[in-house]
């Protein structure tokens, strides 16, 4: 048997979503720039995909704006929004739990001149809304909070910190913007932006059964952005090169399904959820990381620490069974450091931090394939850990 937990990192693409992106690239293969009818069709392609995401957040097709994904899609968001800002302050509020696309683009702005605060985190990964009101000052041009934490799953309160940033405009007469990562996030909330304040936010391709190399950037009509990538002035002159045709009509399609019968799967991930949490509970040695609250975390990840052995052993022993999880976030597996950032802030045991794995679903995984690796995990850990201790 084959499972694989691993959905916060890549999930395969969808069939309907293969099908669009192969018609894309073999029949509609117009530069949607051209005047004739291939370039027409193409055209139609990508205004279709805006109209789909767009339909899915409740906002106008012309506030979405494609990118090669995620981490484009946040740098964006926050480098361009901060340079348009500039006059007006050049203060920058976020979590230490961000994941490395926002806090990278943080860096390059603290070396041109910005001020960063990051607010901190409780033991299950969740900011404080009261700790965002007092960062707040009158230097303040944008807030970056994601909407789900890509670690450990944490819920982080959107809602609330657009509404304390919408009363500290109102009553400074200012516009400090609100950009939220929702790549963990889309896909599983009904998000609707206008409600919750939010001026940007960024969603990823990949995430949700949609092509590698697509993402999109939600941009509130006059928000003062500038775009980072120049030449022919496609997107409104916002985003220029070739639009990429086959990657924002395949994004168009997973959108559209990831919020069909949108109840119904986010019921079967709570039921794997559910389980899988029950059975870590009840093997020794494992701790639960994320909160076990449902309220608070979201339906697709579960992450735990299993004491005395390491992830990355612990990773490698599993998929010799088939079972694909991780030992943290697939952006970062590159690092030095075997310790996430996010693992550090939490808190977390020391002796545990080296342990922590990853178990991730989609609306594909199944009950079974969670007592699968439920069952695996118990055979395995007496076994590794008499290994390690040797």
């Amino acid at each position: 048997m084959e499972a694989y937990l691993d959905n916060s990192a890549t999930t395969p693409v969808s069939e309907g979503v293969a099908q669009v992106v192969m018609k894309a690239m073999t029949e509609d293969f117009g530069n949607p720039s051209s005047k004739h009818l291939k370039g027409m069709e193409a055209e139609r392609l990508v205004r279709q995909a805006q109209e789909e995401i767009a339909s899915t957040l409740h906002v106008a097709p012309e506030e979405i704006f494609f990118t090669s994904g995620g981490t484009e899609s946040n740098n964006w968001a926050l480098i361009g929004s901060a340079m348009a800002n500039r006059r007006a302050g050049n203060h920058i509020i976020t979590t230490s739990v961000e994941h490395a696309a926002v806090l990278r683009p943080l860096a390059f702005l603290e070396e041109e001149g910005f001020s960063v605060t990051y607010l901190s985190v409780d033991a299950h990964g969740h900011i404080s809304v009261e700790d965002l009101k007092q960062a707040l000052t009158k230097e303040t041009i944008l807030v970056s909070i994601m909407y789900v934490n890509n670690e450990i799953g944490a819920l982080e309160p959107v809602a609330e910190a657009g509404e304390v940033i919408r009363e500290w405009n109102r009553a400074h007469h200012t516009e400090v913007l609100f950009h939220v990562d929702a790549i963990q996030a889309y896909g599983k909330y009904r998000i609707a932006p206008r409600k919750l304040g939010i001026d940007l936010l960024s969603v990823s391709g990949h995430k949700i059964h949609g092509p590698k190399g697509s993402g999109f950037l939600y941009v509130r009509q006059k928000v003062k952005i500038k775009p980072l990538i120049l030449g022919g002035g496609q997107q409104k002159g916002m985003r220029s090169g070739t639009d990429n045709v086959p990657g924002a009509a395949g994004l168009g399609e997973a959108a559209k399904e990831a919020y069909t019968e949108f109840d119904r799967k986010i019921a079967l991930m709570l039921a794997c959820r559910r389980r899988l949490i029950e059975g870590l509970k009840e093997t020794e040695g494992v701790l639960l990381v994320t909160d076990e609250d449902e309220a608070c975390s979201a339906p697709h990840i579960v992450s735990c620490a299993c004491e005395g052995v390491r992830a990355e052993v612990l990773l490698h022993a599993l998929e010799e069974k088939g079972i694909y999880v991780s030992s943290g976030s697939a952006c970062s597996s590159n690092k030095k450091t075997p310790v996430s950032s996010v693992i550090q802030e939490i808190h977390l045991r020391k002796n545990l931090q080296e342990s922590v794995i990853r178990f991730s679903f989609s609306d594909r995984t199944t009950v079974e394939e969670i007592d699968y690796a439920l069952d695996v995990l118990r055979q395995l850990l007496p076994v590794l850990r008499r290994y390690s201790r040797r």
